[in-house]
């Protein structure tokens, strides 16, 4: 099974994907299956994003909103493999990687890079990729009943939103609930909130987005030291 830490890089890095292209008009949000018909065809042309991210975190228990900055970025590596890397550089400096069937989270300030293998776990880590922009929109039903919840207005635009909920028990673990605000003209989430059993939340906005542009080789790569402590979790 995968651990808690390791959903939650997941989470952050799949939810970095589904961000918006240039001003379009505004169409009224039509059906669910016209919603998810779009989100089909965006898929068939994508090929990598970066973005300004924002995640915004509720823990419910304490009380407290923990909000995190940084840059996200994502490309699809050949016909199907994913690449994708966050830099968060407030109020901490951390780099999360998901790349050749691991996902790596280095933190600077302890020089250690802990490391998770989701080569068994592929099937979950496509599931997810469903939820972010350049996932095929019926591809959220394998794992979620859907339902287009009504119109809300989302930077600017007028959005349809989706409501998800899990059909397994696996995720609805993780997750009570999953919202995506999808503006119908282009078929992409302008943001998306994570709700766990427990209260929490997560909130994902996007800022400065750049589709389908080249992204350096750089950016999926760990900028460890030579001293750099390597921490592969068991289980």
């Amino acid at each position: 099974m995968i651990k808690s830490l390791t959903i939650a890089a997941l989470i952050l890095l799949l939810s970095i994907i589904a961000v918006p292209a240039q001003p379009a008009a505004q169409p009224q949000p039509g059906s669910l299956d016209s919603i998810l018909d779009q989100m089909d065809r965006s898929a068939a042309s994508f090929h990598s994003a970066q973005a300004d991210l924002t995640s915004t975190q509720y823990q419910k228990v304490v009380d407290e909103t923990d909000v995190q900055k940084g840059k996200a970025y994502f490309r699809r590596n050949g016909k199907s493999d994913l690449e994708m890397a966050l830099d968060i550089t407030s109020p901490d400096k951390k780099y999360v990687l998901l790349k050749d069937d691991k996902i790596r989270l280095y933190q600077p300030s302890a020089d250690q890079v802990t490391e998770y293998n989701v080569a068994k776990n592929r099937s979950d880590v496509e599931g997810m990729f469903a939820l972010g922009f350049g996932g095929r929109g019926h591809d959220l039903l394998k794992t979620f009943d859907v339902k287009l919840g009504g119109n809300d207005v989302v930077q600017g635009v007028r959005t349809a939103r989706l409501e998800l909920s899990p059909k397994t028990d696996k995720v609805k673990n993780m997750f009570s609930s999953i919202t995506l605000w999808v503006d119908p003209a282009r078929g992409i989430s302008l943001q998306q909130r994570f709700d766990e059993p427990s209260g929490d939340y997560r909130l994902a906005q996007y800022d400065n987005i750049k589709l389908n542009q080249r992204i350096s080789d750089d950016v999926f790569k760990l900028k460890t030291s030579g001293n750099t402590k390597i921490v592969t979790p068991q289980g």
